[in-house]
């Protein structure tokens, strides 16, 4: 779970309107947008800042700044307990972010309903079996070029027939 630290690869940052515009604009999976509601309210976030790889969640009290990827949610601290759902998070110690921790989100755990597709398709077993395509015949190549010759008498090209303009 390493991140890039800093502003965008462009260099820009650009802040948010809203947690549903940032997640939609980092294209992270609807299925964790509940769940990473949940995490913004219990920890309280005032502001979403474009970060390229990860959505900058500033804190309104004290405490480090959430990076919400498409997979995890790293920021908290080793004795921080966050609750969703009526249960605590299980926190995981960052690998780029040291001192922090980071939780990954639903769609990426074993055993979800997601991830159980996901794994699927990519082992390459399928739900149901599509019928195998007809072969396609073989793309046509454009012929060579033939040279029919030059008229003597008007010195334009030579159909395949043998005539020309003059004839």
């Amino acid at each position: 779970m390493n991140e890039v630290q800093g502003p965008t690869p462009t260099g820009t940052s650009r802040p948010y309107k809203s947690l549903a515009e940032a997640l939609r604009g980092q294209r992270i999976d609807p299925v964790n947008h509940d769940f990473i509601r949940a995490i913004v309210e219990a920890v309280g976030i005032s502001t979403f800042i474009d970060r390229g790889r990860y959505i900058e969640a500033i804190r309104r009290g004290e405490g480090a700044s959430l990076h919400i990827g498409r997979t995890y949610t790293n920021g908290f601290t080793e004795d921080e307990v966050v609750v969703v759902s009526g249960r605590p998070l299980p926190l995981a110690p960052s690998e780029g972010r040291a001192p922090y921790f980071y939780v990954t989100h639903p769609s990426e755990l074993p055993g979800t309903p997601v991830a159980a597709a996901r794994t699927a398709r990519a082992s390459g077993t399928r739900a149901a079996a599509k019928p195998k395509a007809e072969p396609r015949a073989p793309k046509a190549t454009p012929l060579a070029e033939r040279d029919y010759g030059v008229c003597d008498v008007c010195f334009m090209v030579k159909t395949p027939s043998g005539g020309c303009a003059c004839d």
